[in-house]
């Protein structure tokens, strides 16, 4: 009779997951031991961690992270910043990411700044304690953050350089030096560059490169900004080139310069034919456009995984290079949005146009 009356008993209790000591009561070993078969599988017989692995499969158990954490004192997580998610110039950058950790054994954990100091510095505060490591991709932090950042886990960071952190950095030099090389052999004598972000590091860089490369040359160059580093800051920038732009304009990235040739073209101007453009990164809407644009390819997914590599090392007891690393190299992709300078300014052809900005 007893046992009649706990059989319904049993049937309402209610399935749940299996957990780490339903895996450890089924093969026969400590729940301790489990965990170890997971994150540390080198501690653990290699027959046992297999039965375990195998029980584990049967019960359909998957080790949670922040569980294996609590006697290992390893989440296997690592935090991936970008400043906007919505930028594809991160979708190669989180790829390259998320391939060299998986190999590794570990789980990408994103977060997304919003182009905003605070958000960034708020969502690291959160995922510190958690994560293994940090991967800082087109911060917005001061150099002090991200020293103070780097004290407590692994970092690297991406397109910027940091004293006493571990940096990866494209050739701005030799990017600017193509680009200018490119437009001078298309009779350019002056050239446009449309700033991105006052706090990118990258920013300034690039405008720093470019009047270098600009006087070699004997070209003219002056710089107008700062825009968002999105389409609608392109068009932004398209209006305070005013109604007659130059011959020639190099762009922080590309979506400033795609949104710039939408703006050129919707108020009358001829991209190339009057106007040159040239952007930065190589994201696929640079191939989609009309006239495709001719930039400045960067190895975004060589990035991701370098960093995640460079993260790796720290977390077995590498040295970390904090010292200048050697810039990641950079090609020039000429497509349709270039073209030879055809007419002065003061000789240029009269066109009718909408100006109609409402």
């Amino acid at each position: 009779m007893a046992d009649r009356k706990r059989e319904p008993a049993a049937r309402d209790v209610p399935s749940r997951p299996p957990t780490i000591y339903d895996v450890a009561a089924a093969a026969g070993v400590a729940a301790s031991t489990v965990s170890r078969a997971f994150s540390r599988p080198g501690r653990v017989n290699a027959a046992t961690a297999e039965r375990i692995r195998q029980v584990a499969a049967d019960l359909g158990y998957r080790m949670n992270p922040l569980a294996s954490a609590l006697p290992t004192g390893r989440t296997s997580l690592l935090a991936l910043v970008v400043s906007d998610v919505t930028n594809p110039v991160y979708a190669e950058i989180i790829r390259g990411a998320e391939a060299a950790a998986a190999e590794a054994g570990l789980v990408v954990l994103l977060l997304d700044a919003h182009e905003s100091d605070r958000r960034e510095r708020d969502g690291l505060e959160r995922a510190l304690p958690i994560v293994e490591g940090v991967i800082l991709a087109g911060t917005r932090m001061s150099d002090s953050a991200i020293r103070m950042t780097a004290k407590q886990r692994p970092t690297v960071v991406l397109n910027r350089q940091v004293a006493d952190v571990p940096s990866l950095v494209q050739d701005n030099a030799l990017g600017m030096r193509l680009v200018v090389r490119h437009l001078a052999e298309h009779d350019h004598r002056a050239l446009t560059y449309v700033a991105g972000p006052e706090a990118s590091w990258a920013d300034g860089m690039r405008w720093r490169r470019l009047r270098e490369a600009a006087a070699e040359a004997g070209l003219r160059v002056q710089r107008t900004g700062p825009f968002p580093p999105t389409i609608a800051g392109g068009q932004e920038a398209a209006t305070a080139l005013g109604p007659e732009p130059p011959t020639a304009v190099v762009a922080y990235n590309d979506q400033v310069a795609i949104g710039l040739m939408l703006a050129l073209q919707a108020a009358g101007h001829s991209v190339p034919e009057e106007i040159s453009v040239v952007g930065h990164d190589n994201i696929l809407p640079a191939q989609l456009v009309t006239p495709r644009l001719t930039t400045v390819a960067a190895p975004l997914r060589v990035q991701g995984r370098d960093a995640v590599n460079a993260v790796v090392a720290a977390r077995a007891g590498a040295p970390s290079r904090t010292g200048p690393g050697v810039p990641l190299p950079v090609r020039l992709v000429v497509r349709d949005s270039t073209a030879r300078r055809r007419h002065p300014l003061s000789a240029r052809p009269a066109r009718t146009a909408t100006t109609d900005a409402r």
